[in-house]
């Protein structure tokens, strides 16, 4: 294709047929962005330049492509930005999981099946009808694509950043996923949305490492998604307190988030709580053999971090658990043999209950 696509139909009837078929594949929003994001990569810029994105060297290698998302689709001139909720209402509550140090939080996203999958394949359902339509070309990105998703769909009016630096919706909260479609279609651009998060500073002020460093501002370097998910190397001996029983990720900007009232439960079955891990005991899960591990997590998006991380993070929090015999024998079961990273981390633990580590 040497030019854009000359485009003879009513875009406008197009756009309100897309968006009433994303509803069908169980999206919940759709807008459209214009692919304007100019001061959105200068806040990259800067944020790379601050180091705030610790290991994530992906972020500075592909940043050229995430200021401007036409290099990944030449000739592309819109994004469809698109929402799926993944709020688990039948979920043990997730404030009473963190008052109890004896069980592991696993962030609300990660407790069904891996939503990549999940939204990939209703992006590309949805993109193939779209190019049947209008022959259009088009790239899905969920979350893997060097895409600023979050800038994109605040374009397309689905809502806006906040001081946490996730994707706020007045009527949805913040517990949702985000996909995009890139075209070469000229859809009609939604209407930006606006700020809405006033002078509140309940997400900077529950942070449990303050990684919200200051107001859309966020060093992953400190964050406890950033340390248990995309760290692989040991965990910060300053940080590990501070991360309790949060076995994987952390929610606390949005549990607090006054936004989230109007949250919506997710309706795909996917997103149901598998494997009972809405508050699951500690030394339970660390009981599972690197067999266990593979059987339940293969589908599950904390599959990716691998088990020996997995066994590295439930260390941690067992360290932060109480003293009980349970605990304690869990954490002695297997120092015997244990790798270096997680040795390290199971001696910690130990010394922590007071206990020979040695």
């Amino acid at each position: 294709m040497n030019g854009p696509p000359e485009f003879e139909h009513d875009l406008g009837a197009v756009k309100r047929r897309l968006a009433a078929r994303a509803r069908e594949l169980g999206f919940d929003r759709c807008g459209v962005a214009a692919l304007h994001l100019e001061e959105d990569a200068r806040h990259l810029a800067a944020w790379l330049a601050a180091g705030f994105h610790g290991s994530m060297e992906y972020m500075r290698r592909h940043a050229g492509l995430r200021a401007d998302p036409a290099r990944l689709v030449p000739g592309s001139i819109r994004a469809v930005c698109l929402t799926m909720n993944y709020w688990p209402a039948r979920a043990r509550p997730a404030q009473a999981v963190l008052d109890d140090p004896a069980r592991a939080y696993v962030s609300r996203y990660a407790l069904g099946r891996d939503y990549h999958k999940i939204v990939r394949l209703a992006l590309r359902d949805l993109a193939l009808e779209f190019q049947r339509d209008l022959g259009s070309r088009y790239r899905v990105c969920v979350d893997s694509a060097p895409v600023l998703e979050r800038a994109l769909a605040r374009n397309a009016g689905l809502g806006w950043i906040g001081k946490h630096t996730n994707l706020l919706a007045r009527d949805a909260g913040s517990w949702f996923f985000i996909g995009e479609i890139l075209t070469d279609a000229p859809l009609p651009p939604d209407e930006p949305a606006s700020n809405h998060c006033g002078s509140c500073t309940a997400c900077i002020d529950v942070c449990p490492t303050r990684a919200i460093v200051a107001p859309y501002r966020l060093d992953a370097r400190r964050c406890i998604s950033y340390l248990t998910i995309e760290n692989k190397g040991p965990i910060p001996v300053e940080f590990r307190t501070a991360l309790g029983n949060r076995i994987y990720g952390c929610d606390d900007c949005q549990l607090v988030c006054p936004w989230n009232r109007y949250a919506r439960a997710a309706a795909h079955p996917d997103f149901a709580v598998r494997h009972g891990l809405d508050g699951a005991a500690l030394a339970g899960l660390f009981a599972w053999t690197a067999a266990q591990f593979e059987t339940r997590m293969r589908g599950s998006a904390i599959y990716r971090i691998g088990y020996e991380r997995w066994s590295r993070n439930l260390a941690v929090a067992l360290g932060n658990a109480p003293s009980a015999p349970e605990v304690l024998a869990a954490l002695h079961g297997r120092r015997e043999g244990a790798p270096g990273l997680l040795a390290e981390h199971i001696a910690w633990a130990l010394g922590r209950h007071g206990a020979a580590a040695g």
